[in-house]
């Protein structure tokens, strides 16, 4: 189930990266036409040379959307758009733009900044601009500065820059805090939909999902695999002599014992009551009666015990492979005949029945 969580965690994530994806082509596009229309504003305004570069800065935002077309490559994406809009910035500082008024653009920086990276990486890589800002501002005669401003002018912006930065990084912890939050609880339900609660195994609605999953896996690539469904012999004398909280100490004992007997890619699940199902993926008839027979044996052989009370508990199982049948419900139904039958001939064992030199030479499932 931790896998699941993690699972569930990296789907969120690649969601949310997606999301984030689609809005900066957005946002690239944006930013294209914006560029256009300003410099052809300043060319009208007769600033041919400020006109050119923001018409140049257009190049490298279109190349950054059509390499992320290309190749899909979320990383390029956000370090070629922060790449060129910091140049963008530094430049309108330098030059001022039109009427000094360049400076004001870099109010969008703090929350684009924000979006594009974490709190730590934003928050460095705003402090290093802000230095070059101080460095722009303080030495005007720098051979790429062509723009003075007034000592009032850097007092307000700088303050209300870092009024802005703050706020923006709030919103933005404010934001992830409840985002982690909000993720967490919807994972907690997905597993909570998915899982037994007594035992932490998969419920009977998860490992009908999953038997589907794979039984469409089997028509696509013809990948066999094989179900075991599982009874507890007599459970319910369990329960009346020894307690229901004895009854359940042994359903959560069983649980761990059979996880301990199964593959990292074979799935447990309590059918019902004292039932269960596994869910052997790539393996056919002979190695799932294999490893029944093993969890049979353990089961046996095992103590189990509530209280100081030893509880006696075996089990009895049916098995049935995906190349016997030709829909789950018949692949159902053939497991179940099997248990029935394992029952009807005395409890505590296998159908069908593994021979003695196949479970020799057949000690593990097959993958």
């Amino acid at each position: 189930m931790i896998k699941d969580s993690s699972l569930g965690y990296e789907a969120a994530r690649e969601r949310e990266e997606a999301q984030v994806s689609r809005v900066l082509t957005w946002l690239s596009l944006a930013a294209a036409l914006c560029l256009a229309s300003i410099g052809a504003k300043a060319w009208h305004s007769d600033h041919i040379t400020h006109a050119l570069t923001l018409w140049g800065f257009i190049l490298p935002v279109l190349a950054n959307m059509v390499w992320y077309a290309r190749t899909g490559n979320r990383d390029v994406q956000k370090t070629g758009l922060l790449v060129v809009v910091s140049v963008l910035f530094t430049y309108l500082i330098a030059s001022g733009g039109e009427g000094n008024t360049g400076p004001l653009w870099f109010y969008v920086f703090p929350p684009l900044l924000f979006f594009l990276t974490n709190l730590k990486t934003g928050t460095m890589i705003l402090l290093l601009v802000y230095l070059v800002a101080v460095i722009v501002f303080q030495f005007p005669n720098l051979p790429f500065v062509f723009a003075e401003y007034e000592n009032d002018f850097i007092i307000r912006f700088f303050v209300t820059l870092a009024f802005e930065s703050i706020f923006c990084f709030v919103l933005e912890a404010s934001r992830l805090k409840a985002r982690n939050e909000l993720l967490d609880l919807a994972l907690t339900h997905e597993h909570a939909a998915k899982t037994d609660e007594l035992t932490g195994l998969s419920n009977r609605r998860d490992i009908l999902n999953r038997l589907s999953e794979e039984f469409s896996r089997h028509k696509r690539a013809g990948h066999h695999f094989s179900i075991v469904l599982i009874d507890l012999d007599l459970f319910k004398n369990i329960n009346d002599q020894y307690g229901h909280n004895a009854g359940d100490a042994a359903l959560k004992q069983f649980a761990k014992l059979v996880q301990s007997v199964i593959r990292q890619t074979d799935v447990a699940a309590r059918w019902g009551g004292e039932e269960f199902l596994l869910l052997l993926p790539d393996t056919s008839l002979i190695p799932a009666l294999t490893l029944a027979e093993r969890l049979r044996s353990k089961v046996e052989q095992d103590r189990f015990s509530y209280h100081g009370q030893e509880l006696p508990i075996t089990m009895s199982a049916g098995v049935c492979s995906v190349a016997q049948v030709d829909s789950i419900e018949t692949m159902l139904k053939q497991a179940d005949a099997h248990l029935y039958s394992a029952k009807e001939a005395g409890r505590n064992r296998v159908i069908p029945r593994v021979r003695s030199h196949t479970a020799d030479t057949q000690s593990e499932p097959s993958v």
